[in-house]
């Protein structure tokens, strides 16, 4: 895949990316009218944080960057590559069939270890009854991850990138139904997520039978390759478990602090909107490259696409970042406040989303830093970053959450995505060419960073004169469009004066894209 190409790759996972994350955003703004930050609201969102905790282990984490090297190499081969991925797809069912029963009956315990401030609480209760009927959706999404491995491995993006769209669709559509025929609305809400699961499996599977691996899982066997798999994946597992531990530090502190489990959420899904569109864009089509380029020995091409990915992902979250840390108030201001979330909700959303805006560029820089590693079978030094990362977010949310308060769970997670970045530059220096930046990257990232804060100075400017508009009814999205305009324009017209990027790059990848 040529650099171009990889860039393509890029644009096409991140559009459909974008397109699934404006939904869940859209999706999440509904939530937030109907249910604030109340009882139900923080019910649901632990429910739903399990099966998606768990799915870091199982599905697009740690499983798939074991699986996704090893198929890769294979298709390089034509070495049995369809056999490899059957057989792990049967070792996978066996597995998560077992750990979603467990996972059902042992739910209490869950629940405590997600969010012990909800005990001797009403939301206790709502909170296992909800995350009992949602937890299936563990075994749904991890087998949709793995036949989507497959599909980016042969170069096929589309289908695996639309798969979250299904789950945001199907969820918006059950708030719909239970708002006009009044359900239950936590209940209806809980119930959406398994059949979401249920519609992104099946788009996926039909989509890999088309392209001539509609696998169907058999008797698991533990056949060599299934040895080496488990080999690999262990430190990834372990690696993922640390990343849920930090995820769970977080949670817990949250937990101890009235709404405040809701306005972590909400803000985590605002930065989610970049983060997503472009880490998982990077992920998916980067990891399958590099592991082809090792496999054919090609340094100068494998090298030339870590520095394109390294390039286009500062290039989209800087501005990103700073645009969060500067002008977090009217973003949530026009975007949340109605409904039960009332103004009393908007400042603290907002000092959330200005924190983790901060840890943004380290959040997908990691994404892509870590393929250098997995696309070497190289799994246990992230581990062992991952628990350094760990200490230092446990360090934080804990220490500071007595002076601090909920925002400690926040500070938190912003300084341990740094310290895993750091870390993992650093263990990549040993690496050879193919881990390091050409002089095209050297050339235009600090000029990224220039043109970002730029831009953040526009903003700023700009936000000063329309504060007053982000709160009239009729007129705030107005505002916020044309704030948000402000933003674009600026940049783009910054970074191409100055050098930091060439339009002309951004609508080449587009026409393919």
């Amino acid at each position: 895949m040529q650099p171009i190409r990889l860039v393509r790759g890029f644009v096409t996972v991140g559009g459909w990316t974008l397109a699934s994350r404006f939904l869940g955003f859209a999706r999440d703004v509904m939530i937030a009218a109907f249910l604030g930050a109340g009882p139900v609201a923080q019910a649901f969102i632990v429910a739903f944080a399990l099966p998606n905790m768990f799915r870091r282990f199982f599905a697009e984490g740690a499983f798939n960057m074991a699986f996704i090297p090893m198929f890769s190499k294979r298709l390089e081969d034509g070495d049995g590559a369809r056999g490899f991925a059957r057989d792990a797809m049967s070792g996978l069912t066996a597995v998560l069939i077992v750990f979603t029963l467990l996972g059902m009956a042992l739910m209490p315990w869950l629940v405590l270890a997600m969010a012990s401030g909800f005990a001797e609480d009403q939301r206790f209760d709502l909170a296992v009854l909800f995350g009992r009927i949602a937890f299936p959706y563990i075994l749904l999404v991890s087998l949709t991850a793995l036949l989507s491995g497959v599909l980016n491995a042969v170069g096929r993006f589309t289908a695996a990138a639309a798969a979250p769209v299904v789950l945001n669709v199907v969820l918006i559509v059950f708030i719909i139904a239970a708002d006009r025929l009044h359900w239950d609305m936590g209940l209806t809400l809980t119930w959406s997520v398994p059949v979401a699961g249920i519609g992104q499996l099946a788009l996926v599977w039909i989509a890999a039978a088309r392209a001539g691996y509609g696998l169907v899982p058999r008797r698991p066997r533990l056949t060599p390759e299934m040895k080496r798999l488990v080999r690999i994946a262990g430190p990834a597992l372990l690696a993922g478990g640390v990343v849920q531990i930090n995820l769970l530090v977080g949670r817990q502190v949250a937990s101890y602090f009235d709404r405040a489990v809701a306005w972590l959420y909400n803000a985590d899904r605002l930065y989610q909107l970049p983060l997503g569109v472009v880490a998982i864009a990077i992920g998916v089509v980067l990891l399958p490259d590099l592991s082809r380029r090792l496999k054919a020995g090609d340094v100068a091409g494998g090298r030339a696409s870590f520095s394109r990915a390294t390039e286009f992902a500062l290039a989209m979250t800087v501005p990103a970042a700073v645009a969060l840390i500067v002008i977090p108030m009217p973003l949530i201001q026009v975007l949340f406040q109605r409904g039960a979330f009332t103004p009393a909700d908007v400042s603290p959303t907002a000092l959330a989303v200005a924190v983790y805006g901060a840890g943004l560029p380290a959040f997908v820089m990691q994404k892509v830093l870590q393929p250098l590693f997995f696309a070497r079978e190289d799994t246990r030094r992230p581990f062992y970053y991952a628990v350094v990362a760990m200490v230092v977010n446990a360090a934080v949310a804990v220490g500071l959450a007595p002076f601090a308060g909920f925002i400690a769970a926040a500070m938190g997670t912003t300084l341990a995505g740094w310290a895993m970045v750091w870390l993992l530059m650093a263990g990549a220096r040993g690496m050879g060419p193919a881990a390091s930046f050409d002089e095209r990257f050297r050339a235009r990232a600090p000029r990224i960073v220039l043109a970002s804060g730029a831009m953040g100075l526009c903003l700023f400017l700009a936000e000063m004169v329309m504060r007053d508009l982000f709160v009239m009814a009729g007129i705030k999205y107005l505002a916020l469009i044309a704030l948000i305009c402000v933003g674009a324009v600026s940049y783009f017209a910054a970074g191409a004066v100055i050098g930091a990027f060439k339009l002309a790059d951004f609508r080449s990848a587009l026409r393919r894209g």
